[in-house]
């Protein structure tokens, strides 16, 4: 470490040996590389990917096969830096990205270093994520923090951030009629950002009443239960096949990953509005072919996120978004099983290492 405040040796963190088993154990603080940061985390936010990895060892192709370390949305202090960084970085607060990219291929030099096939990922095996004491990134992806921003608030810039990609692929701004499945966290920041960007009906479907009445409060101007409500007739513009007709939504943001949410949600989108898949759900589901060719609908996933951190920091920082207010609880690393098998009361549990 070319400079440092005083750093342990050892660590704890919290280490996912398989499905389902969580072990607190003793390792080495990682040293700072050169243009490399030390970061003492403060807070990590819980993601649906570490649930899933923890319940289940494996998201699609990504597979645990070995001890892992989760966590990939966290804040801190930088205590140390490597060579080429400036050291009157020691002490800042910051906000990780926590993918860095190889910066050479045809996606990193085009802007899109999200689709790099090489990025280097928090907790995406077998790169090991944020519940731990220390990491070690990159210094150019710890993005420096108000001090009035808190801890908690710092760490969800990575959710907010999925919630300002979602809104770049749909073309949300003034005026737009935005529907949205899904008010777990991810959900609830679609909302409140397409309130941010302009959108005058933003409607969020969700089948638990709790997630519905919180939506109202996130942005949301209606609310629907997808058990009653069909949102392609939610303006009496259904046509006779059910899809919606000239007056539907101008784009659909599925946060839910359930095939009915999504199959409801493109019936709902007007002729040329864009469909944008987010939630993590079944691998592969039927969809209308002929609805998306007749009616000209854009479909799209998305893949985390690219460019979106000094936009996050900025609404955070001014007060815009509202990040404190998803947070439902905190635990340790000692129970981070806690906090990946949450009841649906919560909504973001932190941990605070």
């Amino acid at each position: 470490m070319s400079a440092s405040v005083e750093v342990p040796e050892s660590m704890r963190c919290s280490v996912l040996q398989a499905a389902g088993e969580l072990e607190v154990q003793q390792r080495a603080v990682p040293r700072p590389g050169p243009r490399e940061v030390l970061v003492r985390v403060g807070a990590v936010g819980t993601c649906g990917s570490d649930v899933h990895y923890y319940r289940h060892g494996r998201i699609g192709e990504f597979v645990v096969r070995e001890p892992l370390v989760l966590g990939h949305e966290p804040s801190g202090r930088i205590v140390a830096v490597g060579p080429g960084v400036d050291a009157g970085r020691i002490g800042q607060r910051v906000s990780l990205e926590p993918g860095v990219p190889c910066r050479r291929c045809r996606y990193c030099h085009t802007g899109s270093y999200n689709l790099c096939p090489d990025i280097v990922f928090f907790a995406t095996p077998p790169v090991d994520g944020a519940f731990a004491e220390y990491v070690a990134i990159a210094d150019d992806f710890a993005h420096p923090v108000p001090e009035h921003v808190s801890d908690d608030a710092a760490a969800l810039l990575e959710p907010l951030s999925v919630a300002l990609w979602a809104h770049r692929r749909a073309g949300t701004g003034i005026g737009s009629r935005v529907l949205v499945a899904g008010a777990g966290p991810i959900g609830l920041l679609v909302a409140q950002v397409a309130a941010v960007q302009g959108a005058t009906e933003i409607l969020v479907s969700d089948p638990d009443p709790a997630r519905r009445e919180l939506a109202r409060t996130f942005g949301a101007t209606a609310v629907l239960d997808p058990a009653v409500d069909d949102p392609a007739g939610v303006d009496g513009a259904s046509t006779a096949d059910g899809t919606a007709g000239r007056h539907g939504v101008d784009s659909f943001v599925d946060c839910s990953g359930v095939a009915p949410a999504v199959l409801s949600g493109l019936r709902a989108v007007r002729p040329g509005g864009t469909v944008v898949l987010v939630g993590m759900g079944a691998d592969e589901m039927t969809l209308p072919v002929a609805a998306l060719q007749s009616r000209e609908i854009v479909l799209t996933g998305t893949f985390r996120y690219a460019n979106t951190w000094p936009t996050a920091v900025r609404l955070a920082a001014s007060g815009a978004v509202d990040l404190d207010r998803l947070v439902t609880g905190h635990v340790d690393l000692e129970h981070v099983g806690d906090a990946l098998d949450p009841s649906p009361a919560q909504v973001k549990v932190m941990v605070r290492p």
